[in-house]
């Protein structure tokens, strides 16, 4: 859980004063799905910042299953005050109806362990929760949705050239991990099609590898153990050789861009999300968490069932230049954000 100390709070406003054209954002309303993962509960939080420190009057709406993991979620902030809790499933066609000036729909299992596990409810997610909102959208004329996609939609290719927004490389869609691309891939197109049908504007971001303190206990991605495993003071495990190529951001930058992005971003246009010093090999990134925590890392025989799970990309890394354009740049180097993620799980 988040400890919201002024430590904390220091880098939030760090973060909010890379959101660009943030004024835009003053008195609308916001509707955020997938508010207590990791990235949506970051920009939640940039967005809470704002209404405090500039008295910004933005009305956060944030849909998910359970009231009471939201209120645990942002337990220093009020429902009915600070932001209100609309009752919503990702997995289904349902019958939320709010209206919202700007939507993020970052609602979908982002954990290899769970949509290994449950293929079917994280298609869903993708497809028919965001179809949901984008109906919505149309029909309450909301000035632009946000579709929080992902890197792996590039499939693979060949070469370390991080990808640009129009390379997309081989999907196996019959492996029994496609779910997860696949759907993202679906859906990116979903929001194309409404933009053409309906003339709904939207825009995609594609985030790469994003680590920072909120992660779970059961996120089972390889940044998430790491970081465990430095906190706990134990050895780093890597379940590979460790030389596939990443894109690494903080949970913060990685807010701020999506933030940018929603405020300036081109209508039907997609967005990496890359810190572009922070490109690394699985290996390297296990190096500084283990070098943060004065442990070593040890290398151990993944089972069938992590196997099952892995990122089949050997390269995933991403190039910014078309978000950096827009006026966007990161705030923490893969060294302070690996230094503030430990730290503030130490506490």
């Amino acid at each position: 859980m988040i400890n919201y100390n002024e430590e904390y709070w220091k880098d939030v406003e760090t973060a909010a004063a890379h959101v660009l054209d943030r004024e835009k954002l003053f008195g609308s309303s916001i509707l955020i799905t997938g508010a207590t993962g990791m990235i949506c509960s970051s920009v939640t939080e940039l967005l809470f910042y704002m209404n405090k420190k500039y008295h910004a009057g933005i009305r956060i709406r944030l849909a998910g299953r359970s009231r009471e993991r939201m209120q645990a979620r942002f337990y220093d902030f009020r429902d009915d005050r600070d932001y209100e809790f609309m009752q919503y499933d990702a997995t289904s066609d349902n019958c939320m109806k709010t209206s919202a000036d700007y939507l993020i729909h970052g609602a979908s299992n982002a954990n290899p362990a769970v949509y290994t596990r449950e293929p079917v409810e994280t298609m869903l997610a993708n497809i028919l929760g965001l179809n949901h909102l984008l109906k919505m959208a149309v029909e309450t004329k909301s000035r632009r949705l946000l579709y929080i996609s992902s890197s792996e939609v590039y499939g693979n290719k060949e070469g370390e050239r991080p990808y640009r927004e129009d390379d997309f490389g081989y999907l196996d869609i019959l492996n029994q991990r496609a779910s997860y691309p696949s759907a993202k891939r679906a859906a990116e197109t979903l929001c194309i099609a409404y933009g053409q049908e309906y003339g709904l504007d939207t825009v995609i971001v594609r985030p790469g590898h994003i680590y920072g303190p909120a992660i779970t206990d059961t996120d089972s991605r390889a940044s998430a153990q790491f970081t465990r495993n430095a906190v706990n003071g134990e050895d780093i495990i890597m379940k590979s050789t460790g030389t596939q190529l990443r894109s690494y951001c903080y949970t913060l930058d990685c807010a701020s861009a999506i933030l940018s992005v929603l405020m300036k971003g081109e209508q039907g246009t997609a967005y990496n999300i890359s810190n572009r010093d922070s490109i690394a090999s699985v290996s390297d990134i296990a190096e500084a968490f283990a070098g943060i925590s004065g442990r070593k890392v040890v290398y151990e025989q993944p089972t069938d069932t992590e196997k099952k799970g892995y990122n089949l990309m050997l390269n995933s890394s991403l190039d910014s230049s078309r978000l950096e354009k827009l006026g966007w740049s990161a705030a923490f180097s893969l060294e302070q954000g690996t230094r503030k993620t430990i730290a503030a799980l130490k506490e």
